[in-house]
């Protein structure tokens, strides 16, 4: 017989399980509504924050939520040489403004770079002979890897200057005088040599030297006009014996004279074709009455010896002054109309340093290119006869080359 206490027991106990069973899955569906709602949430919290970042889009943003990135701007490379002040923009072809407001602004100009000053071009005439063997040839090529080596060979070495004589030696003159007009010859080109070697030369200042009387000096001219050749050749004959001749007597003077009129007539003889010029120093110095007839005792006036005056060598004058000055000396000078003048203008192109400083002065510029060509009238030629950078004597001894120099009048 059952027992009724424990069926009625586990009868309770199955209702009560029932009971607890339906409560577990009401929480399971309760469960699985909220898992329900939550999903909802998060998938409007999602939609929220992409409608925001899409508004932030559609405004640009702020720059600090988004800072706009950009690229350096453009920069041109600067001049290569530095310009202590860049020119000015040239003015646009057309300065009226334009009419009508409602034109689209124009394309802004590129900026034009800040223009390179650079040195003065020196065209070296195609009819002037180039010596090869000049100092500053030679300092060029022993010093390649100097910083002034370019600049001093484009613009000094690379031109033709004249070839100097100014060693007394008899036994070689007429081979180093062809040496030079054969070379000229054999390039179609005219070269401009300086017998230098008069007796008393310079009256005794730095480049004093030259023959011991003028014996010497009349045979030493013989051979050096053996030298000449037959082509085209310019002699300047003897810087300073005529305006530098303070120094002699009358009488000295007289004989000096002479024998500068007989060395004109030798040298056109030996070789028609040579141009001879004689000292009229610059226009600083002797007016143009004074030096004329001293120039004229000299032979200069006579076409048989002479083909006019030179000026200017060694000095700074400039050349328009020089100009003037040489016409007015070949007017007072007389002779035929043929006659002319050339001018020194190696070292002119700044003008004359202050009075009574002569010697390598800081502050000069090489002047004109050497040319046979000038354009003026009674104007034979623009030569470069005092050699550009060799010294006067203060920097270094006369004659040598400094290379600073060279340098200081090529910048």
């Amino acid at each position: 017989m059952p027992d009724r206490e424990a069926e009625g027991e586990h009868r309770v106990s199955g209702k009560r399980a029932r009971r607890l069973a339906e409560r577990k899955a009401e929480r399971r569906r309760a469960a699985r509504r909220g898992a329900m709602v939550s999903v909802a949430c998060a998938v409007v919290a999602v939609g929220t924050a992409t409608g925001m970042m899409s508004a932030l889009d559609d405004r640009g943003g702020s720059d600090e939520a988004r800072p706009e990135v950009t690229t350096s701007p453009f920069l041109e490379p600067g001049p290569a040489v530095p310009t202590s002040s860049p020119t000015k923009a040239s003015p646009s072809p057309s300065s009226s403004p334009s009419k009508s407001s409602a034109k689209p602004s124009p394309k802004p100009s590129k900026v034009p770079k800040p223009e390179v000053k650079k040195p003065k071009a020196v065209e070296a005439s195609t009819n002037l002979y180039r010596y090869p063997g000049s100092k500053v040839l030679e300092w060029v090529a022993a010093n390649r890897n100097d910083p002034r080596a370019a600049l001093i060979e484009s613009r000094i070495a690379d031109h033709p200057q004249a070839v100097w004589f100014a060693e007394f030696a008899p036994d070689t003159i007429t081979s180093r005088v062809r040496a030079v007009t054969s070379a000229a010859a054999a390039k179609g080109s005219v070269p401009v040599v300086v017998p230098y070697a008069i007796p008393q030369r310079d009256c005794g200042g730095p480049s004093q030297g030259g023959a011991g009387n003028l014996g010497e000096y009349d045979a030493w001219i013989d051979k050096f006009a053996a030298g000449l050749g037959s082509g085209e050749v310019v002699v300047i004959l003897e810087p300073d014996s005529i305006a530098l001749s303070d120094c002699l007597s009358e009488g000295e003077r007289g004989a000096r004279f002479a024998s500068l009129a007989r060395a004109g007539r030798v040298l056109k003889a030996a070789n028609p074709n040579a141009r001879v010029y004689y000292d009229a120093g610059h226009s600083d110095w002797h007016p143009a009455s004074e030096v004329a007839p001293l120039l004229r005792q000299a032979g200069a006036a006579s076409a048989a010896g002479s083909d006019g005056i030179f000026s200017n060598v060694a000095n700074f004058n400039g050349t328009s002054g020089e100009i003037a000055y040489v016409r007015q000396t070949l007017d007072a000078l007389g002779g035929p109309a043929s006659l002319g003048a050339v001018i020194d203008t190696s070292r002119n192109g700044n003008g004359a340093p202050p009075p009574g400083v002569w010697c390598d002065p800081a502050g000069r510029k090489l002047g004109q290119s050497p040319t046979l060509s000038t354009g003026e009238a009674r104007i034979d030629g623009y030569l470069w006869i005092k050699l550009p950078g060799e010294s006067d004597g203060c920097l270094a001894a006369p004659g040598t080359f400094a290379p600073d120099y060279a340098y200081d009048l090529a910048r």
